[in-house]
């Protein structure tokens, strides 16, 4: 009888609770109001709304999953595409994550590769962070075959301190209820990238060296002649790019003939390419022997850093050691190496220049042989 009454008295209590709050249950409420569904709108425009609490995720195409580790590490992934499962040098994001590999494989993954439908519905992912698709269409398909919110991501145009690239991150932080620390990795960016910029912006055109980076990998690795216009990590640290002079944006083969007209103060060589570069030297000395910078001992190092797109962080360590390099009074507090570590630790959380530097070299001045 007791237990009756107490069970009445429960029910009262409730349908008087029902009545006061307008003759509508609390759970419909809650599963009715902006608390339980989140709206984000993508690098491509389109508006996509999802469940809030996201448990399981995947990122596909080139850099979605990079750019998700240093908002989120490896937490919550559901699985991963086969081409991050093979080797991690040159990949930082997967050196400090290696759980990553032993997930569930999602598709084929590369550049030249779809999204696997069949296989991400298969690890049953909450959102779909995706830097494939190219238009909205491509993008809408994927999400109607799985049923599951894609939401696209961007490197923009340069990758490295690339506005897109920035409000990709912060997307990815809103999704995951992560947005403290997606804003705290743009911030960190932008303030290197100001830094750079303070260091150098006040500086005479007449007293900087002119200069030249090559070897530059670009879907693959490649000799000298490879270079770009308008580089990002030049144009960071305000450097006389001799190449510019040609006009062009981006990727450029120039004819190595080219480079001894330019004759630059200063060379650059990509570690990535540096043993075609060496292999090409072996050939022909006296092509290399007649540039300036190869006479006076004005060749440097840069890390490699796309794989699979850009690995960020390096590139922006690469950047404070070009400044370096170019403008030693402008950087004389900077230790690159130690630079290169914090950026390391910040973004990814551990540091790993010296991993880096034993796969490829690291910082240095470059002898041709």
């Amino acid at each position: 009888m007791h237990k009756k009454f107490l069970s009445l008295l429960l029910m009262g209590v409730c349908v008087f609770s029902f009545l006061i709050s307008g003759c509508s249950p609390k759970y419909d409420e809650t599963l009715d109001s902006k608390t339980k569904k989140l709206a984000v709108t993508d690098l491509l425009g389109r508006k996509i709304t999802l469940n809030k609490k996201i448990n399981r995720v995947v990122a596909i195409g080139p850099g979605a999953l990079r750019l998700y580790c240093y908002i989120n590490g490896s937490k919550n992934l559901a699985g991963v595409e086969q081409t991050e499962k093979g080797s991690v040098v040159g990949k930082p994001y997967m050196m400090v994550n290696p759980g990553i590999a032993k997930l569930t494989t999602i598709g084929q993954g590369g550049p030249n590769n779809s999204p696997d439908a069949e296989k991400i519905l298969s690890v049953k992912p909450d959102v779909i962070f995706d830097t494939y698709a190219s238009d909205k269409s491509s993008a809408d398909e994927l999400q109607s075959k799985t049923n599951i919110p894609v939401v696209v991501l961007s490197y923009g145009k340069q990758s490295t301190f690339d506005a897109d690239m920035y409000i990709s991150l912060q997307i990815i932080g809103k999704v995951v209820d992560n947005e403290s620390r997606a804003q705290k990795v743009v911030d960190y960016m932008k303030n290197c990238k100001d830094d750079l910029d303070r260091r150098t912006k006040d500086i005479p055109e007449s007293e900087k060296p002119s200069v030249y980076v090559g070897a530059l990998g670009m879907k693959g690795t490649h000799g000298i002649e490879s270079t770009q216009g308008n580089y990002s990590l030049l144009k960071a640290v305000n450097g006389k790019n001799v190449v510019d002079e040609t006009g062009k944006d981006g990727t450029v083969m120039i004819d190595k003939e080219k480079l001894l007209k330019w004759n630059p103060d200063k060379i650059f060589i990509d570690e990535g390419g540096l043993q075609v570069v060496q292999e090409d030297y072996k050939k022909n000395p006296d092509y290399y022997n007649n540039l300036s910078a190869v006479k006076n001992g004005e060749v440097y190092s840069q890390m490699p850093y796309n794989f699979y797109t850009t690995n960020i962080e390096t590139a922006m360590a690469d950047a404070y050691y070009l400044g370096k390099v170019l403008y030693p009074e402008k950087f004389k507090d900077v230790d690159p190496i130690e630079k290169a570590d914090e950026i390391y630790r910040f973004l990814l959380g551990k540091e790993v220049y010296s991993q880096m530097a034993n796969n490829f070299g690291g910082f240095k001045k470059i002898m041709l042989k």
